[in-house]
């Protein structure tokens, strides 16, 4: 008789381990869904911002049509990205870009006045730094998911049920200019 109370015990305790096991995976997914929403947010509001800072470059710039049309094409790669992977490579394409125009806006004093280019210019900076805070913190709940799937015993329960890690979203490694914020001087 007694055996049979720890067996059922032992399969109680199994159980609402397993169910806890379960749960926790459920969050980490929806947490990283979530931050995932955050960054892309994020990404589309500096897509939103990048016609109108065109359109307000174009009347003062007008020998720079390479660094526009670079930064338009960047800015239609970032949009159409699909997976993590892709979104990484397509923002550092329009990071540089980006760091290009402002590079080449330097040159034209009366567009560094223009308080449209400027408030275009600080909105960016602030979407900038908006969607590094969005990565830091998707890159933490994978990396909480991630260990969750490879530590012992959970592992059993993610595997089972079929949760999968998601990929990290990180600046391409050969880019170090892609490593630099967007600089944004007046």
């Amino acid at each position: 008789m007694e055996i049979s109370w720890i067996i059922l015990g032992v399969v109680v305790v199994v159980a609402v381990w397993a169910v806890w096991a379960y749960n926790r995976f459920v969050s980490l997914t929806n947490r990283t869904e979530e931050a995932w929403s955050d960054i892309d947010v994020q990404m589309k509001r500096r897509y939103d911002l990048i016609p109108n800072l065109i359109e307000t470059v174009k009347g003062y710039v007008q020998h720079e049509r390479g660094t526009l049309e670079s930064v338009t094409e960047a800015r239609t790669r970032a949009m159409n990205a699909t997976t993590v992977e892709q979104h990484a490579q397509a923002e550092n394409m329009l990071t540089g870009a980006l760091k290009s125009l402002f590079a080449v806006s330097e040159s034209y004093p009366d567009l560094k006045a223009n308080s449209n280019f400027v408030e275009l210019q600080r909105e960016l900076s602030d979407t900038e730094n908006k969607i590094q805070a969005a990565r830091r913190f998707y890159n933490s709940v994978v990396q909480e998911l991630q260990n969750a799937l490879e530590q012992f015993p959970s592992n059993f329960i993610g595997s089972i049920f079929g949760f999968k890690t998601r990929e990290f979203f990180q600046l391409a490694e050969n880019e170090a200019a892609a490593r630099n914020p967007v600089k944004v001087s007046f």
